[in-house]
């Protein structure tokens, strides 16, 4: 098999080869280039001592070198060289307490977490596959390298990196590598809530969203987001809809797309249905403020998982809205964009297209002509460049004050009013048109 390699990839193996030292590109890198994908990072593998490499390479980077890892700067970028090793003990569950080197790439190997990653390649010597990771990769299994209770007593973070993987490539995991993963999800509670949040957002990043139910067939979310697995049980009795709360939410990541703040609102707008919900006389199933309550429990999960500021304030407002109703007028567009957020509107249309395409064709028929005409009149707006916040407002604080307006809180509640009526008629936006409002809002505040 022939891999093609970036030159100083190729220039490193070469290196560390007229040295007397073994070494191949390894890992994921491998994986990625035998299933026609660029990778992201080129790791090297080597039997050379961490102070061999360094004395080989002009420019080096001790990154890691306590786990035997030097990072060479060449070609203007940056390339892992680790010795092959064997790990010790993982009493955190997380990393190994001591490593060995070793001059055997047989041994460095099979430390490795899956078989699609335990994979070696050099341009000469060809594929260097012990535990079947090409026939894992034509059979598109995740399977773990040896015992898979081993690899996850090991490192327990490998279990949400198999079901990320199996995402990422849409694949199956093998049954042996579930099971493992069912028997030692507890062991997720050793891992930082950030490591998790890294592969949960890779998770839903990836073109296969769907696969966020391996989490729940696993028992991870009922760890994680026990909320989840109430979603997935909980049906919804009512014509709009023809899925469960979890499927439904599924069905809503599906239809949006990879951005992760997207994602992550589309796997939380309906979460607060699993404490609104109630059913009348006739057997139909309402949810009655979930927006509000989705917003809230966004926040606290979000924060939980360790999440910036940036990324909990957009999922919240989303998740917030997802279900606004407003006046299908210019004038009500104006609002709403005004309430949401001019920046966070355009993501809501998205949001509601997705959480719309995931109910049922009686839904579909009745809302999307809803949504069209939403999003004729956000163009609309757009193209007219429609004032809807106090930062295109024609006038701004200093202008009341030259108009005699004492600095204090009056102000603030003198420029609201002037946009609240911008926002009915947009042609008052004029420093004139504004400020003969003055007398009669001035006068209104006392």
């Amino acid at each position: 098999m022939y891999l093609e390699i970036p030159k100083a990839v190729s220039i490193i193996l070469h290196t560390l080869n007229e040295a007397g030292h073994e070494a191949y590109a390894v890992g994921g890198c491998v994986r990625d280039a035998m299933l026609g994908r660029t990778p992201e990072d080129w790791d090297i593998t080597t039997a050379a001592q961490p102070q061999q490499v360094k004395e080989l390479f002009r420019r080096t980077v001790d990154t890691g070198i306590q786990h035997g890892t030097v990072t060479v700067l060449i070609q203007d970028g940056g390339y892992e060289v680790t010795t092959y090793r064997i790990d010790g003990s993982y009493e955190d569950g997380r990393h190994p307490t001591q490593v060995a080197f070793t001059s055997l790439l047989s041994e460095d190997l099979r430390r490795r977490d899956f078989t699609i990653n335990a994979m070696a390649y050099h341009p000469e010597e060809g594929l260097i596959d012990l535990y079947g990771g090409q026939q894992d990769l034509e059979n598109r299994i995740i399977r773990a390298v040896g015992v898979p209770e081993e690899r996850f007593q090991e490192d327990a973070l490998r279990i949400m990196r198999a079901i990320r993987f199996a995402a990422q490539l849409n694949f199956d995991i093998e049954p042996d590598t579930f099971q493992a993963i069912r028997k030692f999800a507890e062991r997720l509670e050793l891992i930082s809530r950030e490591r998790i949040q890294v592969e949960m957002t890779k998770l839903l990043k990836s073109a296969h969203p769907e696969k966020f139910r391996l989490f729940y067939e696993t028992g991870i979310t009922a760890i994680l987001f026990p909320e989840f697995d109430e979603m997935m049980t909980m049906p919804q009795n009512n014509p709009y809809h023809c899925y469960s709360v979890g499927e439904h939410t599924l069905h809503t990541m599906m239809a949006v797309e990879a951005d992760p703040i997207l994602r992550w609102t589309a796997l939380l707008h309906d979460v607060g249905k699993v404490r609104t919900r109630s059913t009348d006389e006739n057997g139909i199933d309402h949810f009655y403020g979930h927006g509000k309550e989705s917003s809230e429990m966004a926040r606290v999960f979000l924060r939980s998982l360790k999440f910036d500021n940036t990324t909990v304030d957009a999922v919240k407002v989303l998740t917030r809205y997802h279900d606004y109703h407003f006046d299908m007028t210019a004038a009500g567009l104006r609002k709403a964009i005004h309430k949401v957020g001019e920046d966070y509107f355009p993501l809501l249309l998205k949001i509601i297209y997705a959480d719309t395409m995931a109910k049922s064709d009686y839904a579909k028929e009745r809302l999307l002509p809803s949504y069209e005409k939403v999003c004729a009149l956000y163009e609309e707006s757009l193209a007219a460049q429609d004032c809807v916040s106090l930062k295109t407002l024609a006038v701004k604080g200093k202008d009341l004050i030259d108009a005699g307006v004492k600095p204090g809180p009056q102000m603030g509640e003198i420029l609201n009013q002037m946009l609240e009526r911008v926002l009915d008629d947009p042609d008052l936006n004029t420093k004139e048109a504004l400020l003969a409002l003055l007398p009669e809002l001035h006068t209104s505040l006392y």
